[in-house]
């Protein structure tokens, strides 16, 4: 069986982290999630009020590990499933270029819900903390993120399993 590298991306509150980690369960495949490294390495350190700056560094390095060691573990012939926000186009095209560069077999996983659900959901998600619960997004965060996502296109859609939940 070959390894397949799993991108799932999509806006706050779609339900990426719930996806990822059946999707992780279902092949099987490692599954590395972007907020649960910032919020177990970084969460106790954040600064007040949050500084864009801060965080973006931080994701940075998160990722570069996260790389690193999602392609050992494919290397050894395991799927991975990457959470990784990807909330840009260029962020998304970004993956799919390292990918292409390092011959990964990709599949990308777009996750979407009406704005109204997903604010829904992360505010339950605030509220329980439950299983996909890695840090608190404040309503302020939330807004701050929905500005700054880019849905795929029609040609980036056309590469994705795309998955629409009401």
């Amino acid at each position: 069986m070959n390894a397949v590298l799993h991108v799932v991306f999509g806006p706050s509150g779609a339900g990426k982290s719930t996806y990822a980690r059946a999707l992780a369960r279902s092949e099987p495949a490692v599954h590395f999630a972007i907020d649960d490294w910032m919020a177990r390495l970084f969460a106790p350190d954040m600064p007040e009020p949050l500084e864009f700056d801060w965080v973006m560094q931080r994701i940075d390095r998160c990722e570069a590990q996260i790389w690193s060691t999602a392609a050992a573990v494919m290397a050894a012939g395991t799927s991975v499933v990457l959470d990784l926000g990807l909330m840009r186009r260029a962020d998304r095209a970004r993956v799919a270029e390292i990918a292409q560069a390092c011959d990964l077999p990709t599949r990308f996983h777009y996750l979407t819900a009406p704005e109204e659900v997903r604010r829904a959901r992360v505010a339950e998600r605030n509220t329980v903390r439950g299983e996909g619960f890695a840090l608190a997004v404040t309503p302020e965060m939330f807004d701050f993120v929905e500005g700054v996502f880019e849905a795929p296109d029609a040609d980036e859609l056309a590469r994705c399993v795309v998955c629409e939940s009401a």
